[in-house]
């Protein structure tokens, strides 16, 4: 590991001031993603900016009916919290489906959001990667693309994004307050992430130097009901090769509210926008739910080693709206 600078401010004013004065700095919270980009040589910060104290660590009731989720509250003590157990019941089932216990005991809720790919060749210095250096192609277009995406890529990356949380959190609506050198700004979960394009290096809509302070969820109708399900090769300890987040509200047999999110197929969560606005206010039958998983996978373009992700997409999403139609334990 090459030597760095650490840095820990008192304040996340003074956080910011410090990555806004220097382009080469990064911030740290849980360090379970950063500090094994920097063992791999992927992550080279000149200065590392400890921002683990100056954020909540919490969650609280806002006045209008939602929740504020401290930026620096651990993963586990995230799922395990009673208010996200009951209300939220898909956030808790995907932060749970995801790392390990240690690491999630570490990780928070802002660094399991801005996590960075686990691509293999993005991981591997030596090999091209226009993610880690741009302009020097994809290793993975022509390579192993088991883990890769089907939705939303480029011929610059087909890399997916890692987090079960943030799948979650894109079905949620959730809204993440951020601290910027220009001051205080709110960015929704969906427009947090970015596809690659012909800048794959970028993650997220963010600016060098935003701090996430907190994220807020906002308040579900009474009796809507949400779930999160993950495919993935062993059952533990594994990324998603398909997940999929649903939060539906049924009456008399149609479907009103309805948010989806796909994870492990596209290089942000993927919110499946076609898919709801067939399903909302039409019959909550498995057929109506087939037809709107595959009007939302038409746009899939599939690489050798991942095809299969096609198919099982679209059954897992089914099977999630039929076990939230179906299932009174399913949770709130």
């Amino acid at each position: 590991m090459r030597p760095f600078r650490y840095e820990r401010p008192d304040d996340p004013l003074a956080a910011v001031a410090l990555l806004a004065d220097d382009p080469t700095a990064t911030f740290l919270g849980g360090g379970t993603n950063l500090v094994d980009l920097m063992k791999l040589g992927v992550a080279r910060p000149d200065v590392v900016v400890d921002v683990a104290r100056l954020t909540g660590r919490a969650v609280e009731t806002l006045p209008e009916g939602g929740v504020r989720i401290g930026a620096a509250m651990p993963n586990s003590d995230l799922a395990a919290d009673p208010v996200i157990r009951h209300r939220y019941p898909v956030l808790s089932q995907a932060l749970l489906a995801g790392a390990s216990g240690q690491l999630r005991n570490l990780a928070t809720t802002a660094g399991n959001l801005l996590q960075r790919t686990r691509c293999v060749y993005f991981q591997d210095v030596t090999t091209p990667c226009n993610k880690r250096e741009p302009g020097s192609g994809c290793s993975a277009v022509d390579g192993w693309t088991r883990h890769h995406a089907v939705l939303g890529a480029s011929q610059h990356c087909v890399a997916t994004h890692p987090s079960d949380m943030a799948v979650a959190m894109a079905a949620l609506d959730a809204v993440v307050q951020v601290q910027g050198a220009r001051g205080p700004r709110r960015i929704p979960v969906v427009e947090l992430h970015r596809l690659p394009g012909d800048e794959p290096q970028r993650d997220t809509s963010l600016e060098h130097g935003d701090l996430i302070t907190s994220v807020d969820l906002p308040d579900l109708p009474v009796t809507a009901r949400s779930h999160y399900a993950k495919v993935r090769d062993r059952a533990s300890y594994a990324f998603a090769l398909v997940s999929v987040a649903a939060v539906l509200d049924v009456h008399d047999g149609i479907v009103g509210h309805v948010h989806i999110a796909l994870g492990g197929v596209a290089h942000k969560p993927w919110r499946a926008t076609i898919a709801e606005d067939m399903l909302r206010g039409g019959p909550a039958t498995t057929d109506a739910f087939r037809a709107a998983a595959v009007a939302e996978l038409t746009r899939a373009r599939p690489l050798p080693d991942n095809a299969f992700k096609v198919p099982l997409a679209r059954n897992v999403l089914v099977s999630v709206l039929g076990h939230l139609t179906s299932s009174a334990g399913a949770g709130r």
